[in-house]
């Protein structure tokens, strides 16, 4: 069972507990980078923020839908924050690293087991649709990261 690896990272001119924020709070925070024209309906159905949250959420892609649910675990809290799909083999790590000067570099990493004609097909289709989903979610965060950094009392 082969395993597709998809990746994206981006600088993000605001600082990392921001940014960090941002990704692990699913009650507002998260659902506010989630690019519309993939994702909807993203709930919360357990805990809200970070480690032990549950989630469902619907994503669009090549012209259906499909409703997952995931768990939230922090194996480094402030750094690193994992969502596992309980009904298929995916797992996307969200991984936040300060930089010099008030930046932060994020990667989103999914890790996709596949198998059979189905994972044939979607070893083609899925890379390069996530990266393009990814690329719209990394936008998002960024403008939302900027926005909450200069929105914060400085002190």
């Amino acid at each position: 069972m082969p395993t597709l690896r998809i990746e994206a990272s981006a600088l993000i001119p605001a600082p990392a507990a921001t940014v960090y924020e941002l990704i692990a709070d699913y009650t507002r925070g998260h659902p506010s980078i989630l690019p519309a024209q993939y994702f909807e309906d993203l709930v919360v159905l357990a805990g809200g923020r970070g480690a032990g949250t549950r989630i469902r959420y619907t994503m669009k892609a090549f012209g259906s839908k499909e409703t997952s649910h995931a768990t939230i675990t922090e194996p480094e809290p402030g750094r690193v924050l994992v969502e596992t799909v309980e009904e298929r083999p995916v797992v996307t790590t969200f991984t936040v690293e300060p930089q010099p000067d008030d930046k932060t570099r994020v990667t989103f990493l999914t890790e996709y087991r596949t198998q059979g004609l189905r994972g044939l097909i979607e070893t083609f289709l899925v890379p390069g649709f996530l990266r393009k989903v990814y690329a719209a979610e990394l936008q998002q965060l960024a403008r939302r990261a900027i926005a909450a950094s200069h929105d914060a009392p400085s002190g």
